[in-house]
């Protein structure tokens, strides 16, 4: 039995999939932001915090990191909604994978900060500086040349993950992809096709982000 590929529909509904394709960079993008602003408060508290909040951050991250991320979605979407907050399938999967996101991201920080010498610290300290003064002047911009490609790294997870919010009918690219196959009855060849979208924005992120490490570190480092 031989199957004869056939990318015709797949091409008609090639608008659907840019817009689901858009979809998804939105809020990969806007998960990122999130959870980038809610992680470096609570790794500096990870860090410095008093007991009982070092104690519940590090029992949300544990939580989030040994739970699967599809049942995070459903706690989402059907929790809020029995507490009587009505969301979109869009608005629920951001706050999902923002949950989500930030749980890693904190991590991901808090090794940062860690990886600054004491040194650097102490330095601060001799100049009079606030601890405020010392995270933010001294700490915080040493420790983002570290965890640089390691937040390269979880945007492109993130934006891989979204896929999984599809189970709850969002309009990203796996939800739009299925919605084409059943109407097409060409799973194979939407899948593929997704399949190289996928790939072709991680490559393409990659080079991105290769380029502003570039920028950001490599270009005026002295000779």
């Amino acid at each position: 039995m031989t199957y004869e590929f056939y990318f015709g529909d797949i091409w008609k509904a090639r608008w659907l999939l840019l817009d689901g394709t858009l979809t998804t960079l939105r809020l990969s993008a806007l998960c990122m932001v999130l959870s980038l602003a809610l992680a470096v408060p609570a790794a500096v508290a990870r860090i410095a915090g008093p007991g009982w909040l070092r104690g519940t951050i590090y029992a949300y991250v544990e939580y989030v990191r040994n739970t699967p991320f599809l049942v995070q979605i459903f706690l989402v979407y059907f929790g809020l909604g029995m507490a009587g907050i009505r969301l979109n399938p869009n608005g629920a999967a951001l706050i999902a994978m923002t949950a989500n996101g930030a749980a890693y991201t904190i991590e991901i920080v808090r090794a940062g900060i860690v990886g600054v010498d004491r040194g650097q610290w102490e330095a601060g300290r001799v100049l009079g500086l606030s601890p405020v003064q010392i995270y933010s002047s001294i700490v915080l911009p040493q420790a983002l040349k570290i965890i640089y490609w390691p937040l390269a790294s979880q945007f492109i997870l993130i934006m891989l993950a979204s896929s999984a919010v599809s189970v709850i009918a969002t309009t990203e690219l796996s939800s739009i992809t299925y919605d084409i196959s059943t109407q097409t009855f060409r799973a194979f060849e939407a899948y593929l096709v997704t399949t190289g979208i996928y790939f072709a924005l991680s490559v393409a992120f990659s080079a991105v982000f290769s380029l502003i490490f570039w920028a950001l570190f490599m270009r005026r480092r002295p000779a």
